[in-house]
């Protein structure tokens, strides 16, 4: 009773026109009304609207607090909850968030709104204004052979394709490189069009190479893969017409830059994780909800960003540089990946 009396006289004494509430309060409103009525006092109008709730996350101050003060997370800025600050510090631009808010609207009955849909919201954004590098964040290592040895070229590359007037940027391009190791497989599955004994891709900006041979260690892994390289073929494409199937991303080993690489997941592995009060929302904690890379390798361009600068990393996804980075070792925090799953629910719907 004392909240309701308060509410109403504060609301009237600073000057509000419009008191926005959560639908729990529209059962208030006659008192609020009432309050304000028997005292003659200037009288704000009340709007109740639905509070906006999330999947996979949770919304409630309290259980947030919670999630802090056990450690569960980091902090308050943990870029694993839905707080201003942790979004802000896994790179969700502030456009992204009025769109965001643009398209859901106001309602007035309570509903659950898809984090994918948010997540489209930051994918649309970014794809906009995110200058693309080129990272690799499980490395192997190539060699081309026939490649001369201590040669360095410098290569153009696009800064942002949806933006022609953010210019190039340029990529050294050496005899020894890292590509992903999901991009190669010794004996290729069925339509595996990336890397293998024998097949022909071609590098992002660069040549088109073809393996030959590979070397393992003793636990039988593949430790280096040794290639040719056309050398007409510059720029990626080859003047006898051939195609190939597959464009890899690729970093110069000898100029290539080691950073850590924070990899995000869903905080919680059910859609609810509070709508069940007989269960304890912390035992629904996605383990994999954070992944840390510490052996990644960068392109030397993106060696000198500044703290919450988003970027994206070619076929990987929109990176953000994370306040934690010290000089010479850079933190990255995957903000989104590139797939884009809310796209392929409209396009089913």
């Amino acid at each position: 009773p004392m909240y309701d009396w308060a509410h109403g006289l504060e609301d009237s004494f600073e000057g509000i026109t419009h008191s926005l509430c959560s639908l729990e309060f529209e059962n208030h409103r006659p008192l609020y009304d009432w309050f304000l009525d028997a005292l003659g006092l200037y009288h704000p109008q009340q709007i109740e609207f639905a509070r906006l709730n999330l999947s996979y996350t949770v919304m409630s101050k309290r259980k947030l607090k919670q999630l802090v003060e056990e450690k569960i997370v980091r902090g308050w800025d943990d870029p694993r909850l839905p707080t201003i600050a942790a979004l802000r510090r896994r790179g969700y631009p502030p456009e992204s968030l009025y769109l965001f808010c643009e398209r859901i609207g106001v309602a007035k009955h309570n509903s659950l709104i898809a984090i994918e849909l948010l997540e489209h919201c930051v994918r649309e954004t970014l794809n906009k204004t995110a200058q693309r590098f080129m990272a690799v964040l499980d490395p192997v290592k190539v060699v081309i052979d026939n490649y001369p040895d201590g040669q360095v070229e410098l290569l153009e590359a696009v800064n942002n394709p949806e933006d022609p007037s953010a210019g190039t940027h340029s990529v050294p391009f050496s005899k020894t490189l890292y590509i992903e190791r999901e991009d190669f497989m010794e004996v290729p599955a069925k339509k595996f069009w990336r890397l293998s004994p024998g097949n022909e891709v071609r590098l992002r900006y660069a040549y088109l190479i073809t393996c030959t041979s590979v070397v393992k260690n003793k636990e039988g892994l593949v430790t280096e893969i040794h290639c040719t390289y056309d050398p007409a073929t510059r720029g990626g494409d080859a003047p006898d017409g051939r195609k190939v199937k597959s464009t890899l991303h690729w970093v110069s080993a000898e100029q290539a830059v080691g950073a850590e690489v924070r990899m995000y997941d869903k905080l919680f592995t059910v859609e609810t994780p509070d709508s069940d009060p007989s269960i304890d929302f912390k035992n629904l904690i996605n383990p994999d909800s954070l992944k840390v890379l510490t052996d990644c390798k960068l392109e030397p361009a993106a060696a000198n960003l500044t703290p919450l600068t988003g970027v994206q990393f070619e076929r990987k996804g929109y990176f953000c540089v994370d306040p934690d980075s010290k000089d010479g070792r850079r933190i990255f925090n995957l903000t989104v990946g590139l797939k884009d799953s809310w796209a392929k629910i409209q396009k089913k719907s």
